[in-house]
């Protein structure tokens, strides 16, 4: 269990690992969102699958602007634009739920009697909206990042060659939601 100390905790030391149960689901806009690390995610929530061994990454950024007073000393800032995105790199390019994440659910369709068939329209439609929940083991417990309102800004370069899994290199926007959070984070220590 997290200990507070001066000096600094070895305890507060963790890593980003995906718990084994899964690390990252995706539900459709609206679904009811997870308030804490450890219940069981509804119905609604799919597993994406694997991610590339470099994990997944997250960079906040926030445009500040400087109040001055009339000989040039600041005296207060507000943020007038703040932003979180996340890269994530799924490499499992034969998953339908990666594929609707990516492309739009209007543009993804499986069809699993007799032979399993997916067909995939690429075009510059915006991609659909989602509610995306991450699962991480941190030392001692669990942690779950709740993104209420996601959608996939763009994609890198998709590589086909024999020795490298095909992958969609993607950044997710985490989209304010309506009390203006962009995601949630919750965090349980066993006792």
């Amino acid at each position: 269990m997290p200990t507070t100390a001066t000096a600094g905790t070895a305890a507060n030391v963790t890593t980003g690992k995906h718990r084994v149960d899964g690390g990252i689901f995706v539900a459709p806009a609206s679904t009811a969102l997870p308030t804490d690390a450890s219940t069981a995610l509804a119905a609604a929530f799919k597993l994406v699958g694997f991610i590339s061994e470099d994990g997944i990454s997250k960079t906040e950024s926030k445009t500040v602007n400087e109040i001055k007073e009339w000989n040039g000393a600041v005296v207060d800032t507000t943020v007038t634009d703040f932003k979180v995105e996340w890269k994530i790199k799924f490499i499992e390019a034969l998953n339908v739920e990666v594929l609707k994440m990516v492309y739009g659910s209007d543009n993804v369709t499986e069809v699993t009697s007799g032979n399993h068939k997916i067909t995939v329209n690429v075009n510059g439609s915006d991609p659909d909206e989602c509610v995306v929940a991450i699962n991480l083991a941190v030392k001692g417990g669990k942690q779950r990042i709740v993104i209420p309102r996601g959608k996939i800004k763009e994609i890198g370069q998709v590589v086909y060659n024999a020795k490298d899994p095909v992958a969609y290199d993607t950044t997710l926007t985490a989209l304010a939601d309506d009390s203006g959070n962009c995601e949630y984070e919750y965090t349980e220590f066993d006792s």
